[in-house]
């Protein structure tokens, strides 16, 4: 038997073992080409690599410019914002569903989901502004304003809606931040023990953080629209005072 290690900046990554059934040693020759072998595979598994991290740099980059274009076309619209955003994130970090909440400091209320089960669906729509539950995901987020990432949120809570109408596995919740207060938070499941990568929660975080800059636009569009209407109606009275003056009302 012979083996040659795959060796990557000084690092092993793997190995190639060959082994005859006869007692017949290899030779030098023959060693050699079993460690030119090896450095072919190590160059095929980093070009592999580099060729997935590029798709997926161009994956995450093509979604946040997709989510950024709508948030500058929405006009002031959140849901289509949080659809998109949700749809992608669910799509990338192979979610089977995601949902997203407002948070107000002490209530949590539906905004949006993606993907969710008839039942889970109906729910959320019905339930209203609603406490976190002690041992949900929702829970440990407001109470400690971090990530909150399980691998099998069934064994961890089997009697949280998302498991019991959705069948949530494992699952991720990503809190929203507007000047250090939190405001909302979106979460993803899997319906399988799989847990995210660190990479894959990272990009639910900028999403997040895409969804806090919508709903802040939002607030200043709605507030610029309210001071034009005052600013539109006081000029319209003083029009028309200055009108009964003059004796042309």
């Amino acid at each position: 038997m012979t083996a040659g290690p795959l060796i990557r900046d000084d690092a092993l990554i793997g190995v190639i073992t060959l082994a005859r059934s006869r007692v017949e040693v290899f030779t030098e020759k023959e060693i050699a080409l079993v460690a030119t072998f090896a450095d072919q595979a190590v160059i095929a598994i980093e070009s592999t690599r580099l060729l997935n991290e590029l798709r997926e740099s161009l994956q995450q980059q093509t979604a946040t410019a997709d989510v950024l274009r709508v948030i500058s076309s929405s006009a002031g619209e959140l849901d289509p914002v949080f659809h998109a955003m949700l749809d992608n994130a669910t799509r990338i970090c192979e979610a089977n569903f995601g949902v997203l909440f407002r948070f107000d400091g002490e209530k949590y209320e539906f905004a949006a989901e993606v993907g969710a089960s008839p039942e889970f669906s109906e729910f959320l729509r019905r339930r209203g502004p609603f406490l976190p539950v002690p041992a949900t995901h929702l829970y440990r987020v407001a109470q400690t304003k971090q990530i909150s990432h399980t691998a099998d949120y069934a064994a961890d809570a089997s009697e949280a809606p998302p498991v019991r109408l959705a069948g949530a596995r494992s699952t991720v919740v990503v809190p929203m931040f507007k000047d250090g207060a939190l405001i909302g938070a979106v979460s993803i499941y899997r319906q399988e023990v799989r847990p995210f990568t660190d990479k894959q929660i990272d990009l639910v975080r900028k999403f997040a953080g895409q969804a806090v800059i919508a709903i802040e636009n939002t607030r200043l569009l709605n507030e610029l629209r309210e001071s034009l209407q005052q600013q539109t109606a006081t000029a319209e009275v003083l029009r028309l005072s200055g009108s009964c003056k003059s004796g042309r009302f």
